[in-house]
């Protein structure tokens, strides 16, 4: 007669669930209360995130921008992240397949309208959640799970002229905050959200020292926020640009600031903050002033590209802002041209990945893997978003892309509405207008 073996410890269950890929994990979730509240331990967490099977992926966000019908919703996909994208000659385009997750994400009575310029829409990811921000007239920001598609409206929040918005996570607190800027010659007051229950949301007032036009996208690496700033006196017309990097703690919820030589677009260099820009590259923000889409002065002004330089320096050390500065030039790509592909990020293995910024049902979508190392482009043909967009759409590309069980689906699963308020000018507005005379 065959004996009983003896029961598998709690501990050995985690082992072997923590290998296993998030929708696999999401599953056990629903066999119990008991496993939904072991599996949403800070130790299981933690276990998942360094023993899952799951690997990095590439997301693409797609608008459907083209269609006036279909103007605001978005569809989500994903395909492999290579690990090594050079196992074949540069000379020829590798292939990857894309995963489709969700179609036609369009919270109802939220327009999330895609613009190219940063002043009219923000578009960030960060530890498996997307952060919208799209329409500022309607001031509701958005948070979806781009692989369930579900979401959470956040309060609504005043905007004047100008609506900057960062988002980011916090991995000791292991929170999700949103940083909101007022307009620098507007009224409304710098605020911060953070990321829970509904009933629990809401926006408290923040001070920064000092007055700056914001003049990138954000990035998050090891809970700071860092974009580009520029505090030259915006009614001075003979002013020179004096360029910054902002840098906001979401721990200690405090500024501080890294002057910089020029203007730059800042991306997470391996853990590492880096800037990024061409030879000839210039402020497009201060190009473009008020235009909605960026995308479209780029293919009318930048004909040619006439430089292939690409300057990357690494902050290797915050306290003593030291750069470890580096250029790198590569063999012309017949497909690569820098008016049509966004910096996507870097991968965990140093490859700069490129991306195209807009799909065309039909036509090939590319991304492009620039190692360092080896000084080499290597191309990959992205398939599977299929034929269902009628005109070119918007693309935003997002590297390192793993499904993070610090996302609560619980507290995506209502839209959650707060009431409307009238705003009305601040006291930290009445400041920044005494500071200017």
């Amino acid at each position: 007669m065959m004996k009983s073996l003896p029961p598998m410890s709690i501990e050995l269950i985690l082992e072997i669930i923590s290998r296993l890929p998030g929708d696999a994990v999401a599953r056990f979730r629903c066999v119990s209360k008991q496993w939904a509240s072991t599996l949403a331990t800070p130790y299981f967490k933690e276990l998942f995130m360094n023993k899952s099977s799951s690997k990095p992926r590439l997301l693409f966000a797609i608008a459907d921008d083209g269609n006036p019908k279909g103007r605001g919703e978005w569809c989500f996909f994903s395909s492999p992240q290579l690990e090594d994208p050079y196992e074949k000659s540069s000379s020829s385009a590798l292939v990857s397949a894309a995963e489709f997750h969700v179609k036609k994400f369009s919270p109802k009575d939220i327009n999330i309208h895609h613009y190219s310029n940063i002043m009219h829409f923000s578009c960030v990811y960060n530890s498996g959640l997307i952060y919208f921000h799209g329409c500022r007239y309607q001031g509701k920001p958005v948070i979806c799970n781009p692989n369930t598609g579900r979401y959470a409206v956040l309060p609504k929040r005043y905007t004047y002229r100008k609506a900057y918005s960062f988002f980011g996570f916090d991995p000791i607190g292991k929170q999700y905050k949103v940083l909101y800027m007022a307009y620098a010659t507007g009224p409304g007051d710098h605020a911060l959200l953070t990321f829970g229950a509904p009933a629990d949301m809401r926006w408290r007032k923040i001070e920064c020292s000092t007055i700056h036009e914001i003049q990138s996208d954000g990035v998050c690496i090891n809970g700071v926020v860092y974009y580009l700033g520029n505090t030259k006196d915006p009614w001075d017309d003979d002013a020179h640009d004096d360029y910054v990097i902002v840098c906001f703690d979401l721990r200690s919820e405090k500024f501080s600031f890294i002057h910089v030589e020029r203007f730059c677009r800042l991306i997470n260099f391996m853990g590492k903050l880096a800037l990024i820009y061409w030879e000839d590259d210039f402020d497009i923000y201060e190009a473009v002033n008020y235009e909605f889409n960026i995308d479209k002065y780029l293919d009318d002004h930048l004909v040619a590209d006439v430089n292939k330089e690409l300057h990357v320096w690494v902050l290797e050390d915050v306290a003593k802002q030291d750069l470890s500065k580096h250029n790198y030039t590569w063999s012309t790509d017949n497909i690569f041209f820098r008016r049509h592909v966004s910096i996507a990020g870097v991968t965990a293995s140093g490859e700069i990945v490129f991306a195209m910024r807009k799909y065309t049902s039909g036509q090939p979508f590319y991304v492009f893997y620039f190692s360092p190392e080896r000084n080499t482009l290597q191309r990959v043909e992205v398939q599977g978003f299929g034929e269902g967009f009628k005109n070119p759409c918007s693309v935003r590309t997002f590297v390192n892309h793993v499904e993070d069980l610090h996302v609560n689906d619980l507290e995506l699963s209502k839209p959650f509405h707060a009431p409307r308020r009238a705003t009305k000018y601040s006291e930290s507005h009445k400041k920044r207008k005494r500071a200017r005379r």
